[in-house]
Parts: C-alpha cells; structure tokens; sequence
C-alpha cells in the first residue's frame, strides 16, 4: 500500500469545525483527539493519518513536507508567508477579521510615528506600508486590548469576532484588513508527486464544504 496522506491540524476550534468536512470524506480519527496525547492519529482511512500540532505551526510541517495538507487560519497563513504552499480550498469556518483597533478617535492619519500591539507582526508592518506609514511594533501575545489602555501602544492589530471584548474593554475597530477563514492547504511536492490521491480528497472535501454552504 502506499504511504498515507498526512493532515496537519490544529486542536480547538480549527479541528472541531474540520472534523465535519473529514467525516463526510470516510475520514474519522480513531482516537479521541480531546483525551488522546497521541499527536499522530489514524483514521478510518487507512490512506489518511492526522497531525496533530500548533496552529501556527501547520504551514511549517506543510511547507517542508512533514504533512502532506493541513488546515490552517488566513491569518497564520498571511504570518507565514506562504512559501511552498498551495491554498486550494477555503472551508468558510473559524470565520473573523483581522482589524486595527483603539480608543474612539483614535488618530491614525496623522504624521506622528504610531505604535502598533500586536502577534500579527508581519501584517501589520504590510498594512501600514501600504498606507505610507511607518510604525513601531510591539510583539504581544494575548490580552491585546490591554495595550492601548495603559500607553504601551496607540493601536492594536488583532483578529476580532463579535467585538465584544474590545466593545468590553472601551476600544472600536478602525480599519478593517483581512477576512479570515480556516484554508485547507497543500505541499507543492504532495501535489505533483502524490497529485491523483491527493487531487481526488481535494475534490472531495471542496464537495463537502459547498454542501454545507449550500443547505
């Protein structure tokens, strides 16, 4: 037989929301991915195993060719970069926006040089360039909404869903940058070397999400 496809997930939100779509493909781990430690799980597919990692650190094991395909967040994705990577299918789940945020009048026009909190730090610094600016990024790595409300920073570059924790926390959105939605994507290699298997479980899961999508 030949060697599996291998799908790099991420635990959470991510791989509760992929898990549908897998299903209806005859995929099913066959451990409990909450209660199992195991990080390499087998499937009801013999031709398929999961991965079980970091979110931002499924584009690395896709790009390098440890996982075959993955599933990954537009933001982790825009982080990365992208290199080696196919992004064939959107599965339309994890939905939210990559937005800059702040206090109600929060200038960002002006020529002052701002300073901008933040994990997303290679969008951010895309974002502001695009604009002419040039700003100071402080590297944060949760409780974003702090930043602004004690002086660390002017803005805020993160993902907001209902923006009820910066509605929460007296801050508003002020420009918006991204939609984000989780990618199924695929190592360039796989796709040329492995192209009909993996090919046709593209195929498949695509079916799946427009049903979905569809109901």
């Amino acid at each position: 037989m030949s060697e599996a496809l291998t799908i790099a997930l991420s635990k959470g939100r991510i791989f509760k929301e992929t898990l549908p779509f897998l299903c209806a493909v005859g995929v099913e781990p066959l451990d409990d991915p909450g209660t199992s430690r195991k990080l390499i799980l087998a499937t009801s597919r013999p031709d398929v195993r999961l991965l079980v990692i970091r979110a931002t650190d499924v584009p690395t094991y896709v790009e390098y060719g440890a996982a075959d395909l993955g599933v990954a967040g537009k933001d982790v994705l825009m982080e990365h970069g992208g290199q080696g990577l196919y992004e064939p299918v959107d599965l339309r789940i994890a939905r939210c926006r990559l937005m800059v945020a702040g206090r109600p009048g929060t200038d960002l026009e002006g020529s002052r040089r701002l300073r901008v909190a933040t994990k997303f730090v290679r969008s951010a610094r895309r974002h502001f360039a695009a604009q002419g600016r040039q700003v100071e990024i402080i590297k944060l790595y949760g409780s974003m909404e702090l930043a602004p409300l004690v002086g660390l920073a002017d803005c805020i570059v993160d993902l907001v869903d209902t923006g009820g924790t910066l509605k929460a926390n007296g801050l508003v959105p002020l420009q918006h940058i991204a939609d984000i939605s989780s990618r199924l994507i695929v190592n360039k290699a796989a796709m040329k070397m492995k192209h009909d298997r993996v090919s046709r479980l593209l195929e498949e899961i695509q079916q799946a999400v427009n049903e979905v999508n569809d109901r």
